[in-house]
């Protein structure tokens, strides 16, 4: 196929086809201050060998997480991998397959998501889960849309504590559906009174745990008071592994529980493609996004897979449909599987147990640098600590000295006052000698 290059009056003639007197009219909904004022400072045209030498050259400013001792987290975790994962997935009737719309030649893709729902429904502690969303933010933006659903209001609670990004997709999603979002201020020591936010107009509170600070929170007093209120609790978590360890959102009366399942057998990858985890309980089965895999027979009687529940706007009347993503992260859902059978529940645990311990390890050494201070009671693997210099300025240095320490909060929340803070995570990965790098590194740039 040949690129033909559209002329002036080519576009022309389009624009006028779809009604709008210029290319910006196009993006009139994309917020002003998301648009670039000017084009990117790259070459306007060169040959391919040159355009491979400048990209080669752009990626070689950065620090490879592979190369030093990494301590990144965020909503994105750095976890051993093992080779068996990537080989499984990498086979071909895998790795080409596409939506099982026919069930008799897609059991295999059907009985590994099957497989997937019952994974992330006993990791949640909740009745049942769907075949996965894009990623971790936006199946909280589908949770609070499922939330209205259910409740007929159209109103949301974010706490301060919910990763910036995911509450800035579900805002997006809500302002252009006209619904109203309540956004508490950034919460470093988890002392919000979420409580006092909800009241009979709420649809739903949406608290993460271990919050975007690291903090670990108790959600029992928050679905005890939405309940009272008809509200719905969504409880979002960013790292899968903690629910190796820690007491599992459904366990606290969560409605809905959604979250980033990256850290569980898919790779950073340059941030994505990841893979969304959305459960709930049963009796809102029917007003859960996405899609549904079931455990059946067949005429014979022998065990087979179907799609039960396809309730996107692909499969039904987009008035009726429950959701609009087009696809579940479907190799990302293979990998999460492999590797949790992998570890089985007894590994799990004690992978969380090595997370913990090696969060705790770091936090005690950061926090004899002097200057330094640990602003967390309770963590999993990630914590915030306070820098006497602004962090943005820290993590430079720390680069420059082969580690990568971690993301300041100001990259996260730029207008919040935070410059002094940076969010620290430690997985299984990081060993002593590398936390002994971090430390040493850190003192340094702070001297």
């Amino acid at each position: 196929m040949r690129y033909l290059p559209l002329s002036d009056e080519d576009r022309g003639e389009m624009l006028a086809r779809v009604g709008v007197a210029n290319i910006d009219d196009l993006f009139a909904d994309v917020p002003k201050d998301k648009l670039l004022k000017a084009p990117p400072d790259l070459p306007r045209r060169k040959g391919e060998l040159e355009v491979e030498r400048i990209l080669a050259r752009m990626a070689a400013r950065n620090v490879a997480a592979s190369s030093v001792p990494f301590f990144v987290g965020a909503g994105a975790y750095k976890h051993h991998i093992p080779a068996s994962v990537d080989h499984l997935i990498q086979r071909s009737e895998f790795l080409t397959s596409y939506t099982p719309y026919q069930p008799e030649i897609s059991q295999g893709t059907l009985q590994y998501l099957f497989e997937f729902q019952t994974q992330v429904a006993n990791l949640a502690a909740m009745e049942v889960a769907n075949a996965s969303m894009y990623d971790g933010s936006t199946g909280t933006a589908e949770a609070v849309l499922m939330a209205h659903r259910v409740t007929k209001r159209r109103k949301a609670v974010l706490s301060g504590g919910l990763h910036p990004q995911y509450a800035e997709v579900v805002r997006t999603l809500s302002r252009m559906a006209g619904d109203e979002v309540v956004s508490l201020p950034p919460d470093v020591t988890a002392a919000e009174d979420l409580l006092a936010a909800i009241d009979d107009t709420v649809s739903c509170v949406v608290v993460q745990t271990p919050d975007v600070f690291g903090n670990l929170r108790d959600l029992r007093a928050v679905a005890e008071k939405a309940h009272r209120h008809g509200a719905l609790l969504v409880a979002v978590f960013t790292e899968a592994v903690s629910l190796g360890l820690v007491t599992p959102p459904g366990d606290m009366g969560a409605d809905i529980v959604v979250g980033e399942g990256q850290s569980i057998g898919v790779p950073l990858s340059f941030g994505g493609p990841y893979v969304g985890l959305f459960a709930t309980r049963q009796k809102y089965l029917r007003q859960m996004p996405g899609r549904l895999c079931g455990e059946t027979v067949d005429a014979e009687g022998r065990r087979g897979f179907v799609l039960t529940l396809s309730t996107r706007e692909q499969h039904i009347r987009r008035d009726k449909a429950t959701s609009n993503i087009c696809t579940n992260s479907g190799l990302c859902c293979l990998a999460f599987t492999i590797h949790m059978t992998l570890l089985g529940e007894a590994g799990l645990k004690r992978l969380a147990r090595i997370n913990h311990a090696n969060a705790v390890k770091l936090a005690g050494m950061l926090g004899e640098v002097r200057g330094v201070e640990v602003l967390n009671d309770t963590f999993f693997n990630e914590f915030t600590i306070r820098l006497p210099r602004p962090a943005a300025e820290v993590v430079e240095a720390l680069a420059r000295r082969g580690v990568l320490g971690g993301v300041p909060a100001s990259r996260l929340l730029p207008s919040a006052g935070l410059d002094d803070l940076l969010v620290v995570a430690s997985t299984e990965v990081n060993t002593d000698e590398d936390r002994t790098a971090f430390a040493a590194a850190l003192k340094g740039a702070l001297a």
